[in-house]
């Protein structure tokens, strides 16, 4: 499912489709307070840091994920990543293998990330938790999970979006919240907005809580060595938000003869990959999609597909590094 554009527009201005489905946003809401409040959250003996968002759908949290656990490595831990393997058939607990799994099984995300963590996916999270603390993880990364009830959190990282934001600051299905904006964010430790210097001065109208430490980063290419400038390139995404993949690729002077903009973790049907190939032959382009999307791609086309890998750059990492700093031993 694509974001409908009611959800992004002004909360001065919304949409008359956002102001019928409000009542069902603040029910929305209000069961996710429900939900938040039921039970003691487990802990397990080691730190668990978890990053969320408050946003419906990619504001980028796997990057962040693949950030932190690369930091966190370079400070002597041993990182474990925990997922709910959205998309997956498998409930695990269960380690991910990358040479034994398929994305129908753990899902897109997981897959992608057992490239640079131990990953594990577990539909209850504190199961998956304790699965890894016995396989030697000495730290828990939370891949999703803020409005999950079942660990507790020593660090919660809330990740946004720079460029849409809050949207319309509703609630499913009137608008992109899971819940509040100002519920959520009173709970959050660190607030990361990703996205580019105007996208971040935009941003910064945003009412926040003043005692609230915010991250700033963007997401950039990866240098791989090659050249993309004139490179005809027929491109599919189907990430939080596709036209940001496409425009990078412009960026690096890539020459875009189509952008098959899909869904969030859409399914890549043999029909559909079956004509990308034959459109890219036809034409001399080279097909290309982003790194979650090609976990999804069968064995057998992986070959004729590349990748434009994307990393996390920081402007100032002072807050994040005092709140690593900060986790409690475990024991």
């Amino acid at each position: 499912m694509r974001a409908p554009g009611f959800w992004t527009s002004p909360r001065g201005r919304r949409d008359w489709r956002a102001r019928a489905l409000s009542p069902l946003g603040a029910l929305y809401g209000r069961a996710t307070a429900r939900r938040l409040a039921s039970g003691a959250r487990d802990r397990v003996g080691i730190p668990v840091i978890c990053v969320g968002n408050i946003n419906a759908g990619g504001t980028g949290k796997t990057p962040t994920v693949i950030a932190l656990v690369e930091r966190l490595r370079d400070a002597f831990h041993d990182p474990h990543i925990v997922s709910r393997g959205y998309g997956g058939t498998l409930t695990g607990p269960v380690e991910v293998q990358p040479g034994q799994h398929r994305a129908a099984q753990v899902g897109d995300e997981p897959l992608l990330l057992s490239a640079f963590a131990r990953t594990w996916v577990a539909q209850d999270r504190a199961a998956g938790a304790r699965a890894a603390r016995d396989a030697g993880a000495s730290v828990i990364v939370l891949d999703d999970g803020f409005q999950n009830p079942a660990l507790a959190h020593d660090l919660s990282i809330v990740v946004v979006d720079a460029e849409t934001g809050f949207g319309n600051g509703l609630c499913l299905p009137a608008g992109p919240l899971r819940e509040p904006a100002e519920t959520g964010l009173q709970r959050a430790d660190l607030l990361l907005s990703i996205g580019t210097d105007a996208a971040q001065a935009a941003f910064d109208a945003t009412p926040l809580p003043p005692d609230l430490p915010r991250l700033r980063a963007a997401l950039e290419p990866l240098q791989t060595g090659m050249d993309w400038t004139d490179t005809p390139l027929i491109a599919f995404a189907g990430i939080g938000r596709p036209e940001k993949f496409f425009d990078t690729l412009r960026g690096l002077g890539a020459t875009l003869l189509r952008a098959e903009a899909l869904a969030d973790h859409q399914p890549l049907s043999t029909a559909f990959l079956t004509r990308l190939e034959s459109d890219a032959r036809s034409t001399g382009a080279q097909l290309v999609t982003t790194e979650k999307d090609a976990a999804r791609l069968p064995a057998s086309f992986r070959s004729k597909v590349i990748t434009l890998p994307v990393r996390l750059q920081f402007q100032d990492t002072t807050a994040l590094d005092t709140a690593l700093a900060a986790l409690p031993k475990p024991g």
